[in-house]
């Protein structure tokens, strides 16, 4: 579908309405507050900003009050300094009346924008969106500018639920036990990044994940931080993509590069992860000391945004599966608001995550299969360790319920399907 909002044309494609930013828009609407989506790049920023134009023509939102401006369009591509936004920006309002609203798409690629953000507050009668694919976004001068006026709303891939509902309401698919189950594969090996839910074979799925990719490395780290050494900048990134849920040390990554005769410094890749992370790319997981109730500076961990990655990029193996499972309750943790960390008990034992939300914790142990009465007594041991009497959880791919001892067991389904911890 053709639609036309602030004087710019663009494609309609057929978009699930993702109702947990919904009810956060409808919170949010009309406050005096800058709402800020962040979010890896096509995890669904720009859809969003549709759903929620969509949502203003509802409620009776005149579309010339409505001002869409996409920095990567090839309309508004050259606007490249607040000045020349501001240009085109009061062009457009000008036969406008009463309340506008402003969506501006991937704004980090304009220089100074946040002047021109914090001018629109003070002189329009507006409410602002704004989308953006890089963590540094909210550094510096916008921190000065609107200090205490902007909310930050972090975007992710589809979660699983979000999977179905795509499904359901654009695939016309009945829900069932057994498609559920298939879905669920596919989510495991391709993950939930909207743009290739339409590429209906592998192939296509991987290739459209490797493109994602290429945009990712080019636009955001590339041609951002001026990378001369191409190549050891992609070395390291499948490095870790590799590795995730392992314990990250700069020392084995650079060995691990010197084996294959490409020599470079710590500071070198400290600063490549760096670039890597405020893309959205990885998520940098810390370690948590249970008993001193504090988060440590040492050994921490990497997981994907989307998990889909490590099926596009790296060789398949069977042991990095349990890898994979992790990724993906990591981020459904991030998705359900929790402050998630790998937790240390006494003896070094490790619990996988720490969930922190109003200063309650909860502990998660994810494991594939549970094959012996050892297994499940080498994943709920650590457990034994905590002296606090918060909750503890095991999530795994069995659908026999493992409980016992207070450790409640869920499988991956039923977590992912809304299984609240």
């Amino acid at each position: 579908m053709i639609n036309k909002i602030g004087g710019m044309l663009f494609y309609m494609s057929k978009l699930i309405k993702r109702k947990s930013y919904m009810e956060q828009f409808n919170d949010y609407l009309d406050s005096d507050f800058v709402k800020v989506y962040l979010g890896i790049r096509r995890s669904g920023k720009t859809s969003l900003l549709y759903n929620i134009i969509d949502e203003l023509q509802i409620i009776g939102i005149k579309k010339e009050n409505i001002i869409f401006i996409s920095f990567e369009s090839s309309e508004y591509k050259n606007i490249t300094d607040s000045k020349e936004l501001d240009k085109i920006v009061f062009e457009k309002i000008k036969n406008s009346t009463g309340r506008i609203y402003l969506f501006f798409d991937e704004i980090q690629q304009v220089n100074d924008w946040e002047k021109s953000i914090n001018g629109y507050k003070v002189s329009l009668d507006c409410d602002i969106y704004i989308t953006g694919s890089n963590s540094k976004l909210l550094s510096g001068e916008l921190a000065t500018h609107l200090a205490g006026r902007y909310l930050k709303i972090n975007v992710y891939p589809f979660s699983f639920k979000e999977f179905l509902q795509y499904h359901e309401e654009i695939e016309g698919e009945t829900l069932t036990k057994d498609l559920i189950n298939e879905l669920y594969m596919k989510y495991f090996n391709y993950g939930g990044m909207p743009g290739i839910l339409t590429l209906k074979n592998s192939l296509m799925k991987i290739e459209g994940l490797k493109d994602i990719y290429d945009s990712i490395l080019l636009n955001d780290v590339i041609s951002r931080f001026q990378i001369k050494r191409i190549d050891l900048l992609q070395r390291f990134i499948k490095y870790m993509i590799g590795n995730i849920g392992e314990t990250f040390s700069s020392k084995s990554i650079r060995n691990y590069l010197k084996g294959n005769n490409i020599r470079t410094t710590q500071d070198t890749l400290l600063k490549y992860n760096k670039y890597i992370q405020q893309t959205f790319f990885l998520s940098k997981c810390r370690r948590f000391d249970i008993k001193g109730k504090k988060v440590l500076t040492i050994n921490e961990k990497y997981y994907l945004m989307d998990h889909g990655f490590h099926t596009a990029l790296i060789e398949k193996s069977a042991r990095k599966i349990p890898r994979i499972l992790e990724n993906i309750v990591y981020v459904e943790l991030l998705r359900r608001g929790y402050a998630v960390t790998v937790g240390k008990t006494k003896n070094d034992k490790e619990v996988d995550f720490v969930c922190e939300k109003y200063g309650k914790y909860k502990y998660i142990q994810v494991s594939y299969r549970l094959t012996t009465e050892d297994t499940l007594e080498r994943e709920i041991s650590p457990f034994f360790k905590i002296q606090d009497k918060y909750e503890t959880y095991l999530i795994t791919t069995e659908n026999h319920d493992f409980s016992e001892n207070g450790v409640k067991h869920l499988n991956i389904i039923d977590f992912l399907l809304g299984n609240e911890i």
